[in-house]
C-alpha cells in the first residue's frame, strides 16, 4: 500500500483516456441501466431524455475531471501511494454522489430523506466509476507490460556493448586460435581456406590467421559488434564512422585512416542498414 502508484496511471494522455471512457460508459450506463430513478427525472420522449440525461452525466464528470486535473499537477511535485491514490477515488466518488443527490433532491423534488438519496447515490456512482476505472487500469497495465516486452526484446537483439568483451577465435576443429578484446578488433577478411582477423595490437595493425571459413567466423559471432559486408569481409560495426550510399553501393568508413573503404554488396546491404539503424537508435 505504500508503493507508488504505477506512472501510466498519471500521463496526461492516459488521464485523457480515463476521463472520456468514464464519460462514455457512464452515459451508457445511465440510460440503459437507468440507476438514481434518472427514468423519472424528465417524462419526455427517449431522444429527449437522453439529451437530458447526458447533460446531467457529463456534469457530475466534470467532478472526475477537476480531480484528475488536480492529481496531474500535484504529481508533477509529490509522489502518490496506493493508499492516497484510493481515498483519492474514494474522494471523487463521493463528491459524484453528492452532486447527484442534491440534484435529487432540489432539481427533481425527490421526497425520500437525503441520507437515503445519498445513500442509493454512492453505490449507484461506485458503479459508473469503478468499472470504467479498472478496466482501464488492467488495459494499462497491460499495455505497459507489452511495451517494456518489447523494449527487452530490442535490448537482446542490439549487440553487447564491447567494454570488456573478449571475442575467442577458433579454427575448423574447434581449437582456440586468437583472444582479442572485442574492441580492438577490426575486421576479418577471407583468405582461401583462412581467415585474417585484423586487430589492434600496441597501438598498430596486426594481423592473425586462422585456418577456418568466413561462413563460420559469421555464425560464431551472430548478434554481436561483428557483421558481414560481402563475400570476403566481416567488419566490426563499433569501428565504422560513416555509411555513405552512392551509386554503385553502400560504403563503410572505419576511423583507422589506414583501412580501406568497405563496399557492402545488395547480398549485406539490408542487414548492415538495419544494424546501423539500431546503432542510432
Amino acid at each position: 500500500m505504500n508503493q507508488k502508484i504505477p506512472e501510466y496511471l498519471n500521463e496526461k494522455e492516459n488521464l485523457i483516456r480515463l476521463i472520456v471512457y468514464t464519460a462514455l460508459f457512464a452515459l451508457v450506463f445511465i440510460n440503459i441501466y437507468q440507476p438514481f430513478g434518472s427514468r423519472n427525472w424528465f417524462p419526455v420522449s427517449e431522444i429527449i431524455f437522453f439529451v437530458f440525461s447526458s447533460l446531467v452525466i457529463l456534469t457530475g464528470v466534470l467532478v472526475v475531471v477537476i480531480s484528475r486535473i488536480i492529481m496531474y499537477r500535484y504529481t508533477r511535485k509529490h509522489d502518490l501511494l496506493l493508499w492516497q491514490y484510493i481515498i483519492w477515488v474514494v474522494a471523487e466518488i463521493v463528491a459524484m454522489a453528492l452532486f447527484y443527490s442534491l440534484f435529487g433532491s432540489i432539481i427533481l423534488n425527490d421526497a425520500r430523506p437525503l441520507r437515503e438519496i445519498m445513500r442509493q447515490s454512492v453505490i449507484n456512482t461506485s458503479l459508473v466509476l469503478l468499472l470504467p476505472y479498472a478496466t482501464i487500469w488492467l488495459y494499462l497495465s497491460w499495455k505497459d507490460k507489452n511495451k517494456k516486452l518489447e523494449n527487452l526484446i530490442q535490448d537482446d537483439s542490439k549487440p553487447e556493448k564491447q567494454s570488456d568483451q573478449v571475442y575467442n577465435f577458433f579454427d575448423e576443429k574447434k581449437e582456440l586460435k586468437l583472444s582479442v578484446k572485442a574492441d580492438q578488433v577490426i575486421r576479418i577478411d577471407s583468405a582461401d581456406n583462412y581467415v585474417k582477423v585484423h586487430f589492434l595490437n600496441k597501438g598498430k595493425i596486426t594481423s592473425f590467421m586462422i585456418r577456418n571459413t568466413l561462413l563460420s567466423i559469421e555464425n560464431d559471432f551472430a548478434n554481436t559488434t561483428l557483421i558481414r559486408c560481402n563475400r570476403s569481409v566481416i567488419v566490426n560495426f563499433d569501428k565504422v564512422k560513416v555509411l555513405r550510399k552512392e551509386q554503385d553501393g553502400i560504403y563503410l568508413s572505419l576511423d583507422l585512416a589506414s583501412v580501406q573503404d568497405i563496399p557492402v554488396t545488395k547480398k549485406y546491404a539490408g542487414r548492415v542498414l538495419s544494424r546501423f539503424s539500431n546503432y542510432s537508435a
